[in-house]
This record gives C-alpha cells, sequence and structure tokens, in this order.
C-alpha cells in the first residue's frame, strides 16, 4: 500500500484556467461586472479598503493571481508588502486577507457575530462538500451540527475516547515494530482508526482498509477544490450553470466523479450501523447513540451530515501532524534526545506513557506545539464573509467580503512572536524547564469557527509523541550499502491545496532497547 496519505490521482481535480477559459470568462465576467458595478454605485462607500495589489485589469481585478497552487505564499508576499490587512478583487468578489494574529482575534472572535458566515464556493458544493459542518453557512442548520459536535468533542466529552487511543496508538506501535518502512501507512491508520470507531463503531483494517481510502479520495477531492483557482467556477460562480458540452465546463465532469466518492463517505458509514444495530452487533457509537432518536428523514439527514463531518476532516488532519513530528525527529536528534531524557527522568522504561502523565512532562507538549505551528495542516482558513458592513482601522469591509486568516505562514512565521519561525524549536515554549503560556490553539481556528474536534486531535497527537519517543529511535534514513551510513534528509515538499502535508520520505524507527520491543509485543498480545 502507498504510504502517501493523499492519493495523487486526485490531483486532476486542479482544473487550469486555459487561454479558451479565460475568453469565455472575460465575456461572461464583463456582463456581470458592469451589472454589479452599476447596481451598487449609488451605495459606494467614503471610507477606502484595505490596501492591496493593484488590479490586473477593470474586470478580472486580482483573479488571475489567485490560480497559485499554493495560494498562501502569494499572500505572503503580499502581506510583506500591504501590511497586516490587505484587500484585493476577483471579478465582483472583495477578499480581505489577514496577516496578523491580533488582527484576526479583533475580527473573527470579537466580532465573530458579523463574521462566522461562509461564502458560496461552486466548486465544493458541485463535489458535494456542502454536507460538512465546516461549508455551512451560519444559521439554524450549521447551529445543529456544531452543538451535536460540541457535545461529542468537548474537552470533557473528549476525555472518554482516550481507552480508544491507547488502544489504536498501541497498534500504531507495534506496526512501527514489524514494518517502519511503512510508518506514514501506519499513521494514516490510527489517525482514521480512532474516529471510524468513534463515529460509527467501526474497526479499521491495519491494510487497504476501505473507508480509510474512502475519506482519503472524499477528503482530496474537497482540497483541490477549494482554492479559488481550483476551477474556473470558481473565478466565476455563474458558470455552473453552463452544460457540461460547453468549452470550459470540463469542471462539471470531474465534480461529477469526486460527488460519487463524497456521497459514499455520508451513506456507505451509516448503513454500516443501520445493518449492524439490526443484527445485533453494532458496537457503541456516536450514530449507535443518536439514531434512534431520529424520527424524520430530516433527523437522519442531520445525523448522518454530522456523522460524516466527524469521519471525513479529522483523518487526514491528524495523520499530517504526526507525520510532521516523525519528519522532525529525524531533523532534530538532540530534540529527540531530551525529549526521550524527560520520557525516562519522569516515567523509566518499564513502561509507556499514557494520559495520566501528561503534566508531568512539559517539554513533550512543547513539541506538539511546535509540530502544529512550524508545518500548520491548514496553510489558510477556511475562507469567513461577512454578515454586515463593517469598518476596522478606518477601513471599509463590505458585507458579504471573503476574509482569510493566514494562521499558517503568517502568524506562525511571525518574527515578533517567534525567533528564527522557520527553525523546529520547542524550547521557545519553555521558560526554566516549564511550558509558557504561548498558546498555539489559533492553528485550529478563531471565533464560533474553532474546529470542534480540536480537543481530541491535541490528544492524539500528545498520545503518538509521547509513546513513539517512549518506545522508538527516530534517526535519517541509512544507507543500503555495508556502510549503512545515514543520509541526510533534505527539505521535503508539503503540498498545496486546503490541506497541506508532506510529500512521502524515508526515515529510520528501530526500537531503543530489547525492553521496549517486549512492551510493545506484550501490549499486541
Amino acid at each position: 500500500m502507498s504510504s502517501h496519505l493523499f492519493p495523487s490521482a486526485v490531483h486532476t481535480m486542479m482544473i487550469p484556467l486555459t487561454a479558451l477559459n479565460w475568453t469565455h470568462l472575460y465575456a461572461i465576467g464583463a456582463i456581470v461586472f458592469l451589472f454589479f458595478w452599476t447596481a451598487q454605485r449609488p451605495a459606494r462607500r467614503k471610507l477606502p479598503y484595505p490596501p492591496g495589489p493593484p488590479a490586473k485589469d477593470w474586470i478580472s481585478g486580482n483573479a488571475r493571481e489567485l490560480l497559485a497552487d499554493k495560494l498562501h505564499f502569494t499572500f505572503i508576499n503580499w502581506g510583506k508588502i500591504y501590511g497586516p490587512i490587505f484587500h484585493l478583487k476577483s471579478f465582483n468578489t472583495h477578499i480581505l486577507v489577514i496577516n496578523s494574529f491580533e488582527d484576526a482575534v479583533e475580527i473573527m472572535e470579537k466580532r465573530s457575530n458579523n463574521y462566522s458566515d461562509r461564502p458560496y464556493i461552486p466548486m465544493i458544493d458541485l463535489v458535494g462538500w456542502t454536507f460538512n459542518s465546516a461549508f455551512k453557512p451560519y444559521g439554524p442548520t450549521w447551529q445543529a451540527h456544531r452543538r451535536a459536535l460540541h457535545q461529542t468533542f468537548n474537552q470533557k466529552a473528549s476525555v472518554k475516547y482516550r481507552p480508544l487511543q491507547i488502544d489504536k496508538m498501541n497498534d500504531m506501535l507495534h506496526g512501527f515494530l514489524e514494518t517502519p518502512e511503512d510508518f506514514m501507512a501506519h499513521i494514516k491508520t490510527v489517525a482514521s482508526a480512532v474516529i471510524m470507531s468513534a463515529m460509527y463503531g467501526y474497526d479499521v483494517s491495519p491494510k487497504d482498509d476501505y473507508f480509510t481510502n474512502l475519506a482519503e479520495e472524499g477528503m482530496s477531492a474537497m482540497s483541490r477544490s477549494y482554492n479559488p483557482g481550483a476551477s474556473i467556477v470558481n473565478v466565476l460562480p455563474i458558470l455552473r450553470h453552463l452544460p457540461t458540452w460547453f468549452p470550459g465546463a470540463e469542471f462539471h465532469r470531474v465534480a461529477k466523479v469526486a460527488l460519487a466518492t463524497v456521497t459514499q463517505m455520508q451513506e456507505i458509514p451509516y448503513k454500516f450501523v443501520r445493518d449492524s444495530m439490526a443484527a445485533g452487533t453494532a458496537s457503541p457509537s456516536f450514530v449507535a447513540d443518536n439514531i434512534e432518536g431520529c424520527k424524520t428523514e430530516a433527523d437522519h439527514k442531520l445525523l448522518k451530515e454530522v456523522a460524516a463531518t466527524g469521519y471525513g476532516a479529522p483523518n487526514p488532519k491528524t495523520a499530517a501532524s504526526i507525520t510532521t513530528f516523525i519528519y522532525a525527529m529525524a531533523l532534530r536528534p538532540d530534540v529527540q534526545k531530551r525529549a526521550q531524557e524527560e520520557i525516562d527522568r519522569v516515567i523509566g522504561q518499564d513502561r509507556l506513557a499514557n494520559f495520566d502523565d501528561e503534566a508531568s512532562l512539559p517539554y513533550i507538549r512543547a513539541i506538539c506545539q511546535e509540530v502544529l505551528r512550524w508545518r500548520p495542516v491548514l496553510p489558510l482558513c477556511v475562507f469567513h464573509a461577512s454578515v454586515a458592513e463593517d469598518v476596522y482601522k478606518g477601513y471599509y469591509i463590505p458585507k458579504g467580503i471573503v476574509h482569510t486568516d493566514l494562521r499558517a505562514q503568517a502568524m506562525t512565521r511571525d518574527p515578533d512572536r517567534y525567533d528564527n519561525p522557520e527553525d523546529f524549536n520547542p524550547d521557545r515554549y519553555m521558560t526554566a524547564d516549564k511550558l509558557s503560556k504561548d498558546d498555539i490553539t489559533y492553528t485550529f481556528g478563531f471565533g464560533r469557527r474553532i474546529c470542534p474536534g480540536m480537543h481530541l486531535a491535541s490528544a492524539s497527537l500528545w498520545l503518538a509523541v509521547v509513546t513513539t519517543l517512549s518506545a522508538f529511535d527516530i534517526r535519517p534514513p541509512k544507507d543500503a550499502g555495508a556502510s549503512g551510513n545515514e543520509i541526510p534528509l533534505e527539505d521535503i515538499e508539503y503540498t498545496g491545496g486546503l490541506l497541506s502535508h508532506a510529500s512521502p520520505f524515508k526515515c529510520s524507527i528501530t526500537p531503543r532497547s530489547d525492553r521496549t520491543r517486549e512492551l510493545i509485543l506484550d501490549l499486541k498480545n
């Protein structure tokens, strides 16, 4: 099985805007732009928009510049020129980009009543991902989703999943022991196993699990459909009404294939629970606990969507963070050694760490925080939208503006907050051998749209870090020749799209001692 976290085949989701596409786009865009510009003229604001890059032309604005695969780097470069908040346009869509942590808190938390909506992203709709809570507009349906997810995964409720997390993490450690070269596959499995058991009572297979692969395909379809440049229809939404045979409407064909996968993500695991309950073999789970309370098709639809939100989103994000941890340890043996010294001092080598040890291991927590900062999984947050017009720092913010924060490559790289931000350095969170108050939870979002699964995800990352370092040494890969010398690790590529994860790489994962090998085998048996 491939150790790549996401199938490469779905990279076809990126539909380039060809010269032919641009010709049609300009013709239709000019008409739409003139209509809206004329309609809005009487209500033109007196205050200026925030500064931003000049439009390439008066019709498309900055649309062509939004086609970059790694759009966050484009936004970073603009932020260096135009400041912590800046404005641009794509045809008639206003976009506000927030680079500053302080501005993000002010806008997205203190003014969350105005900035918690979602913009309409045509390709996300066409591939079927509007079932997911993250993409639902602010309103009663989203509130029902949010309430269900919060009740299931809030900080207190997440504790009940700890035995499950320990059990699945032990499986990962055994995988590292038996086939360390497949470490990325083992990480992918554990990330899927925890959430699939919690949501559906399903026990994930160690290799080529159907539901795990289904979630990968669905997440890849979403990630590659999300950015403004992912498809011509995202740049000009009116094009979604074009017939499939029309030149430039290839997005309909691609979306149809993805929609089939995304529909299966919702339907098949849900059917698994219903069939298991009918047969009397169902395990306790979120769906099993709530399905009997569903009296209407609308109730079933809500439960199905909430469960699929939990199933689809956390798996790749958790897997990406654990993989980054492995990469960081292979790069920084000094950090690894210090962490293992802390573990040995507090726990010894006769058992593996567990959640009861967390408060006594501040350096392990610091490593987790640095993993989230150093290579954030979401280079851009999911776009927000304003409900009403606003004024911020003397700038006019129009109603319906699409806005995003760069918590990945701007906030986590802010030199005023982090010295040498490109370095992996857990010490930045330590003060006199104690964990500092610097909180990295902003990598999970802001305000009412913060990730509801953040507590479960943080716990999985912490457990993966502490148990792996308890049991294994992680080093760069070794030469296959007789010398067995270590091969220096180069900087590895991280993907673009909504979710960013490491490209496949090699490393050496070996038991720290015969004793730790025995511990892992005993746990498996």
